[in-house]
């Protein structure tokens, strides 16, 4: 979960548990005084009609049943029971007798004590008096509904029950803008670093009012500027160094050549040691040109200029002018007869990539164009070689990276991370995967629109 995700539903949580918390405390609250205030008010009745009854024994025993049937007041769906030894019997409602009583109860006024006591009856809750009528050896029952009680009660559930999930959601809907509001400055920080990641190295933040917020721009901002003025330096270093080597390399490349041209001349020792001269300097040659076209692109000066291209004449005639003109060539029937791509970045993923089997593939043994996507395609160069470790697949486009079969070959370590870089420039990517068979196969995908 986002962290913005993880704070909201944290702050939601903890406000429904603390609504929750109050809703019980009030529901109980609300319990209580309502069952007391009821219990107050049938014992009240019931003392009151227990007076009435014991009024009636006095003045006319022999009537009592019907002054209790006729004329004793009890509540709707309510009941009352007097039993009068031995053995009278006398109830407003003739379905209930002693027998629906709690027993318990019924036990305690038996013996001369009065009690209140709620229980069920027909699954419904009743709440039960019992008095003892001590001058007539007596004991007298009125029973009251809690029917309008337990709805009183459930409707201030459902309303604690609602109060506590409207509460839950505003303070989601709360604590998700004021989460917003908070995380807005680490979302821009967030945003820059992403730029500058992407090689926008002079994305800056803009000045924030809070205090706490402005130090973080400020400081935000001196990094990306000590970063940038590191990385145009090394670059401006690179750059110039190559430059500077450009000169004295080629001069002594020119001599090594007037010397290779005279090889004939020179006996057998000082041959060897000219071919490992000739060898080196070109290599020193190769890796300064890669080191100037990494330089240029790193500081922006070259840019992708895109023309319509025959992609099956362009392939053929970059093998041929590299010595590889004896490699299969398959373009898919899919691939229309033009595309558009940097004809000169193209030539160099090509021959960079031949160049690479060639030395450390034992040489291509395919070169394959087929499409990819809608407006894009997919160049594959096989070799039959040794292929490349997994764990080395991604690293090897590193610049000055080796793979372990390269590590004693000759090269200079930047051909593939050149092939990467055009690559990018075309909105593709570059990789290596398993040759079915054996080998390797390079695989570079480049975008026509982008």
């Amino acid at each position: 979960m986002r962290l913005r995700t993880r704070v909201t539903v944290f702050f939601s949580l903890a406000t429904l548990l603390a609504s929750l918390s109050l809703a019980v405390v009030t529901y109980a609250v609300a319990r209580n005084y309502l069952l007391d205030q009821r219990t107050a008010v049938a014992k009240t009745q019931a003392f009151s009609n227990a007076k009435s009854v014991r009024d009636q024994l006095k003045a006319d025993p022999d009537k009592i049943c019907k002054f209790v049937i006729e004329q004793l007041r009890t509540e709707g769906n309510g009941f009352a029971v007097l039993l009068v030894p031995p053995g009278g019997r006398c109830a407003t409602d003739q379905r209930r007798d002693e027998n629906t009583l709690p027993a318990e109860l019924f036990a305690a006024v038996g013996r001369g004590t009065s009690g209140v006591q709620r229980f069920d009856l027909d699954g419904k809750p009743y709440l039960v008096t019992g008095i003892y009528i001590a001058e007539f050896d007596s004991t007298y029952f009125e029973a009251f509904p809690l029917d309008t009680t337990n709805q009183t009660l459930q409707r201030i559930a459902a309303a604690l029950g609602i109060g506590a999930a409207v509460t839950a959601l505003m303070a989601a809907i709360i604590g998700w803008w004021t989460n917003r509001r908070l995380l807005r400055p680490l979302t821009r920080v967030a945003r820059a670093a992403g730029d500058i990641a992407s090689g926008g190295l002079d994305t800056r933040m803009p000045p924030e009012t809070d205090p706490d917020l402005a130090r973080l721009a400020q400081s935000f901002n001196d990094m990306a500027d000590a970063m940038q003025t590191r990385i145009e330096r090394e670059a401006r270093f690179a750059s110039d160094v190559s430059h500077e080597l450009r000169s004295p390399i080629t001069a002594l490349a020119a001599a090594v050549e007037v010397l290779d041209g005279r090889r004939n001349d020179l006996p057998d020792r000082s041959r060897q040691a000219l071919d490992v001269v000739v060898t080196q300097v070109r290599r020193f040659d190769q890796m300064v040109m890669d080191l100037l076209e990494l330089a240029r692109i790193d500081g922006g000066s070259t840019e992708l200029h895109r023309e319509e291209v025959q992609i099956g004449d362009l392939v053929t005639r970059i093998a041929h002018r590299y010595g590889f003109a004896e490699v299969p060539i398959i373009i898919s029937p899919k691939i229309p007869p033009t595309v558009r791509i940097d004809k000169l970045r193209f030539e160099r993923i090509l021959a960079n990539l031949l160049d690479n089997s060639k030395n450390h593939g034992g040489g291509p043994t395919r070169v394959s164009i087929e499409s990819y996507g809608k407006h894009g395609i997919v160049l594959a160069v096989e070799d039959a070689g040794p292929g490349v470790a997994r764990g080395e697949r991604a690293r090897i486009f590193e610049r000055f990276a080796r793979g372990s079969a390269a590590r004693h070959k000759v090269g200079t370590g930047l051909g593939l991370s050149l092939v990467a870089e055009h690559a990018h420039a075309h909105g593709g990517e570059a990789w290596a995967e398993d040759r079915p068979g054996g080998g390797a196969r390079f695989v570079v995908t480049l975008n026509e629109t982008m």
